[in-house]
């Protein structure tokens, strides 16, 4: 699916993950996250969502919104994916309670604009 048609679906793809991380860790604390394998393994996965996502975004889409950090979260989504012991449980989680509200607020305007073109 190349195109704008295929670039909407991912970047849905990308906020409906935004909003799963979301609902698995509202009013949860760091301790209770780093307690609890299930949600762990769910925020992960959602991040590797978005990360494959990501890199199926077309070239066009990521040069019309640079502000994004496109790379950076492939990157994250990679790691997750081949070094999996080693990923980061602090960075999991700053990601997804401090990165995450902003990708999402990016991701919707993207969204508004592509639906107008």
């Amino acid at each position: 699916m190349k195109g704008s048609l295929g670039d909407r679906v991912r970047l849905q793809h990308i906020l409906d993950a935004i909003c799963e991380t979301e609902s698995y860790l509202e009013g949860v604390s760091f301790e209770q996250f780093l307690e609890n394998s299930e949600k762990r393994f769910a925020t992960l996965k959602q991040i590797e969502i978005i990360g494959e996502a990501c890199n199926a975004i077309t070239e066009e889409l990521k040069t019309r919104f640079p502000l994004i950090p496109w790379k950076p979260i492939t990157a994250f989504r990679n790691i997750s994916i081949h070094e999996y012991f080693g990923v980061d449980l602090q960075l999991t989680w700053e990601i997804a309670k401090n990165d995450f509200p902003d990708l999402k607020e990016q991701i919707v305007i993207v969204l508004k604009s592509i639906s107008t073109d």
